[in-house]
């Protein structure tokens, strides 16, 4: 195991994204875990899915009552970033902000180059003029398209993309490589597979399968059910996301007398892939034990089977032995546990 070499107590952290579902759960794991702490939000509270879901999160963490401030802004608005860098002494960035999303960005490109990459500039520019210990960020299992070789090592080819946003995912990693390279910026990738939980996102299967069954409405169940997907959940994700922000890659110099980058990508999955109609099955059971639907819902009148869709892969599947042997963390939460706690949350939020 690698040794922790960023202490995060007196520290100030940006987190990116900070209203969305990953980012929001990881500042309020730092503040129960790190005594004296300061966090800093930005998130520019897209209309992509319902803005009442960002609110609220935001709102769980102002009660709180800790060091903490909001910056409502894009990332892609460099004069914001700058003020944020310039107005706090930043030690570890977590860039969670990007426009999340395959299926839109085939219809919406525009929104995935102005975060993810343009947005992504405007971090790695600003640690590169402010000297931050360690950048982390958010990359994705998509990067791995359609690679037949399982599980996903981060040591694989990934030159294939099959959506825009896997392509803005992977140049996000160029990007940090060449900057890490070039000003010697710590940074880790973190490739996310399907994240899951309450208070998720509503673009996301299960919480969309969820939202259509209880309206009564069919729930298409693309590549006829074969799809295997790594599910992981939220808590698991911020776990890995906390132990990595500790030890940034060290620096060091090469026998050409220039840097070697202090650069690093992990899967954060569960390593235990689902099929998607085994997926649905447990979703509906634990839907019916929260009292989201009533016992006798008909749920094959209301599934429909259908063919892949575009930039869709048939499966992932992360290989975490990395992660495992660099910070003795590998996610585990049971599929059921997740999605019982999803139902729940669910049954409560919207009654």
């Amino acid at each position: 195991m690698l040794e922790y070499n960023v202490n995060l107590e007196g520290k100030t952290v940006l987190v990116t994204g900070a209203a969305g579902f990953i980012g929001s759960n990881l500042v309020k794991r730092l503040f129960a875990d790190v005594k004296d702490i300061r966090i800093v939000g930005i998130d520019s509270i897209t209309d992509y899915y319902d803005v009442n879901l960002k609110y609220g999160r935001l709102k769980e963490i102002e009660a709180l009552g800790r060091d903490w401030s909001f910056v409502h802004a894009s990332i892609a608005d460099r004069d914001a970033v700058e003020e944020i860098f310039s107005k706090n002494n930043v030690s570890v960035v977590v860039n969670l902000a990007a426009q999340a999303g395959v299926r839109y960005s085939i219809t919406n490109p525009d929104a995935y180059i102005e975060s993810n990459l343009i947005g992504f500039y405007n971090i790695l520019e600003a640690c590169r003029h402010h000297q931050v210990e360690h950048l982390v960020y958010a990359s994705s299992s998509s990067v791995y398209g359609s690679n037949k070789k399982v599980p996903y090592s981060t040591d694989d080819k990934v030159d294939n993309p099959v959506s825009l946003y896997a392509a803005t995912k992977k140049s996000n990693e160029l990007m940090a490589h060449a900057y890490s390279k070039l000003y010697n910026i710590p940074s880790t990738g973190l490739r996310f597979f399907t994240v899951y939980g309450p208070a998720g996102r509503p673009d996301m299967a299960y919480f969309g399968f969820t939202n259509k069954l209880r309206e009564g409405k069919t729930i298409q169940i693309f590549n006829y059910g074969y799809c295997k997907r790594d599910f992981t959940y939220v808590d698991d994700i911020v776990e890995g996301v906390v132990r990595v922000m500790q030890h940034a890659p060290e620096k060091r110099t090469g026998e050409d007398g220039l840097p070697v980058p202090p650069y690093m990508v992990y899967n954060i999955g569960n390593n235990s892939p689902e099929n998607l109609l085994d997926f649905v099955t447990i979703l509906q059971e634990e839907l019916i034990s929260a009292g989201v639907l009533p016992a006798d819902y008909d749920f094959e009148a209301h599934k429909e089977l259908v063919p892949m869709q575009p930039g869709d892969v048939p499966v992932t599947y992360a290989d975490t032995t990395p992660l495992e042997r660099d910070f003795g963390f590998r996610p585990s939460t049971p599929l059921r546990d997740g999605l019982r706690a999803f139902a729940r949350w669910y049954k409560e939020y919207y009654g």
